[in-house]
């Protein structure tokens, strides 16, 4: 489990494809502190396993249903990408419940500045997410936690602080990038039993 406050940028040092899915290899240095061989890690907030542990470096395996759902099958040499260790139960838990299970993917429509380092991002969200979407409420966009500002349809708003923009990936993304994104697990739970109970007290 996750918070969705990124740790650190890394870069992609490899990618390589295959017949079913694909190897990742990431280069970076702060995450690598306590990392061990099979620990998880997001990338982009998506849930990977850690292997071959060099002392800049890790690898993941990409499984096909992860190419397909997020945007990591995207990614090239050179691409950054958010890190995040998971939660310990000491950690304060600064953020919302992320997983690393990703929804699906959005597209990036706009990220604006409005001044002093803040910025407006807008994503254009899948129909199928809008029943998890309320205002004010948690949504992770590539491992980010952040809170929804605006719902117009299918563009979701949120405002990116200064440490945000600075210390993120979503700085060096343009219109139509796709960005992965995880909505809040609570709101699956409680559609799942308020849907139980309707259907039980059919006639």
């Amino acid at each position: 489990m996750f918070t969705g406050i990124i740790e650190e940028l890394g870069t992609v040092e490899l990618f390589t494809s295959k017949p079913a899915g694909a190897r990742l290899r990431v280069k970076c240095a702060h995450v690598l502190g306590d990392l061990t061989e099979g620990a998880s890690i997001a990338v982009n907030g998506v849930c990977l396993t850690a292997v071959d542990l060099r002392g800049d470096s890790f690898g993941a395996d990409l499984a096909p249903e992860t190419i397909a759902r997020s945007n990591l099958g995207d990614l090239t040499m050179g691409s950054r990408v958010n890190l995040e260790r998971p939660l310990t139960p000491v950690t304060r838990l600064s953020g919302h419940i992320v997983q690393g299970h990703v929804d699906a993917t959005g597209e990036l429509v706009t990220l604006d500045p409005l001044g002093d380092g803040n910025y407006w991002l807008t994503i254009r969200v899948p129909a199928e997410l809008d029943r998890y979407l309320v205002h004010k409420g948690s949504i992770a966009i590539d491992g980010i936690s952040l809170t929804i500002a605006s719902l117009d349809g299918p563009l979701l708003g949120v405002t990116i602080i200064p440490h945000t923009y600075a210390n993120t990936r979503l700085g060096s993304l343009r219109p139509g990038a796709r960005v992965n994104l995880e909505v809040d697990v609570i709101a699956k739970h409680v559609e799942k039993l308020i849907s139980h109970s309707a259907a039980n007290m059919r006639p």
